[in-house]
């Protein structure tokens, strides 16, 4: 079955690579100390109406005393806070004092097994019918609902204090959660949701996997309270990282994989390492109505509506993680996501520093139409270069944009590091690129209007009082030459442009994953 990936390079053609491999390892180093200070070494300007709070999330904890993890999608989340007021910045960072994480610090070693692949000490036998899973609240964090949220798709959320870091426990959404209940690293925000009079509502999903798996999605108000929530089966085992919502739909691409349990059962393997992907199998993608059958606005946790029929389709094979966006037009369903060619398999006993970009299919953005009334899918590659973590402005979540801003390779071609931040318009099909190479390395671009007007009370609108690209783009850089991380800022209207400010941080920041930015000051 073709594959999404277009990339092509002689094999008698040795790449000229833009990174340095052992400069990029270095960022995978712990970063075990806890800051809190105002970032006073700075090039350039800190816009004085920059004015909120970016908060990021990743796995800052990469060994245990020592004792390296197999993989980074195993460690300890850690949340770092950046803090914008009258032109100055406040950096916080603080690890998820989640149960596992005290518990191993406490003892000095590992205790739990990682999803991908890091086992506790004592071979096979000591790892053996061990299900016993370590929430490590590593993926994203979201200030909603008067609450901070550090979240991982396997279990429930952690909620820290926003101006502290500190944490203070397992949440379960008033209720919402049953005890060990995932609840998934990618929340949207619809700015202006239709069911509730245009009022912003945050959209989320989980995921039960087994031979037939449940699709549970949640829609919550502004107070965090509960509005809507219906369960949805689809047939075989779901892989699922993100989704996409319109204003009337939610969008799920069920990748090509299977699971075998039993070397995980035999302590022989993590549950991440026994995924395969499947090039002959389809990709499906379920769409969702938001709006389920008969049901109206409720605030029990226990209220589970049955809804109609998802809309299933099929398409070649390939895998997603993340996607830009998604709206309707007409009959159709459009959706822009970075697609791969296949999923690499976790290697047993693999270094995960030791990645071999170039042997590996890149990361490339797509666009594909889904006719809702022919029920048929129509693909288009948007962007060839290696690329990843796309963000759009937070008021086109669910509808038409023109830009996303996405972290990419510095070269056009092949796999490699992302050392850049790309900006595409998909109405001209112009580019602009801004690059760290060859000793930076960039994290997800997060978007910020200039505009007042783009929230109110706190929450992400509808309103285009400037122009969609007019605003900041905020991201955390690991610089291997000082062996340090800053924090740049970019202006989202010229990519060209050197960086509006640079703020130099004291240490380095492992590698995140996710973000987000909320209008509200808190940690000065």
């Amino acid at each position: 079955m073709q594959s999404f990936q277009l990339n092509e390079r002689a094999a008698t053609v040795p790449p000229v690579l833009s990174y340095d491999r052992k400069g990029w390892q270095k960022g995978y180093n712990s970063l075990k100390e806890e800051h809190s200070y105002w970032i006073d070494d700075i090039e350039g300007t800190i816009p004085p109406d920059l004015h909120g709070t970016l908060f990021r999330n990743g796995p800052g904890m990469l060994d245990v005393n020592g004792q390296s993890l197999q993989h980074p999608f195993d460690g300890d989340g850690m949340i770092c806070a950046i803090a914008f007021d009258n032109g100055r910045a406040h950096f916080r960072n603080r690890f998820v004092r989640t149960e596992g994480y005290v518990a191993e610090q406490a003892a000095g070693r590992i205790l739990y097994r990682g999803v991908f692949g890091t086992q506790k000490p004592g071979g096979w036998l000591a790892n053996a019918l061990d299900f016993r899973l370590k929430n490590i609240a590593n993926t994203n964090i979201l200030y909603w609902g008067g609450k901070l949220l550090a979240l991982w798709e396997a279990a429930e959320p952690h909620r820290l204090d926003p101006e502290t870091l500190e944490t203070l426990g397992l949440d379960r959404l008033d209720g919402v959660l049953q005890p060990g209940e995932a609840f998934a690293a990618h929340p949207w925000i619809d700015p202006a949701c239709n069911q509730d009079e245009g009022a912003p509502c945050l959209v989320n999903f989980s995921i039960k996997p087994g031979l037939s798996s449940t699709i549970t999605l949640f829609e919550f108000d502004p107070d965090g309270k509960l509005l809507r929530k219906h369960a949805h089966a689809t047939p075989g085992f779901a892989f699922i990282h993100d989704f996409a919502i319109t204003e009337n739909y939610a969008i799920f691409f069920q990748n090509p994989v299977s699971f075998n349990p039993l070397p995980f059962l035999f302590g022989k393997r993590g549950a991440g390492e026994c995924i395969t992907f499947d090039p002959e199998k389809p990709t499906q993608i379920v769409v969702i109505p938001r709006k389920a059958k008969g049901l109206g606005i409720k605030d029990k946790s226990s209220d589970l509506a049955l809804s109609p029929e998802p809309l299933a389709f099929e398409i070649h094979a390939g895998f997603v993680f993340h996607h830009a966006n998604a709206f309707e037009q007409g009959d159709e369903v459009v959706i822009d996501s970075v697609c791969y060619g296949s999923l690499p398999a976790v290697e047993a006993n693999a270094d995960f520093r030791e990645t071999d970009f170039e042997t590996l299919a890149p990361g490339q953005l797509w666009r594909f139409r889904l006719n809702l009334t022919t029920q048929t899918v129509e693909r288009e590659l948007l962007e060839r270069r290696c690329c990843e973590f796309p963000y759009v402005h937070p008021a086109k979540a669910g509808r038409s944009h023109r830009y996303i801003f996405m972290g990419a390779a510095h070269a056009p071609e092949g796999n490699a590091p992302l050392q850049a931040i790309i900006k595409i318009d998909v109405e001209s099909g112009d580019r602009q690129l801004w690059s760290a190479a060859p000793q930076g390395y960039v994290s997800e671009p997060i978007f910020v209007p200039r505009s007042p007007a783009a929230f109110k009370n706190g929450f992400p609108t509808t309103d285009m009082a400037g122009a969609e690209d007019d605003g900041w783009l905020l991201t955390l850089v690991y610089d291997a030459a000082h062996e340090r991380s800053d924090v740049v800022i970019l202006d989202a209207r010229d990519l060209n442009r050197e960086p509006v400010a640079r703020l130099h941080l004291k240490h380095h920041v492992p590698y995140g994953l996710h973000g987000s930015f909320t209008p509200q000051v808190f940690g000065e």
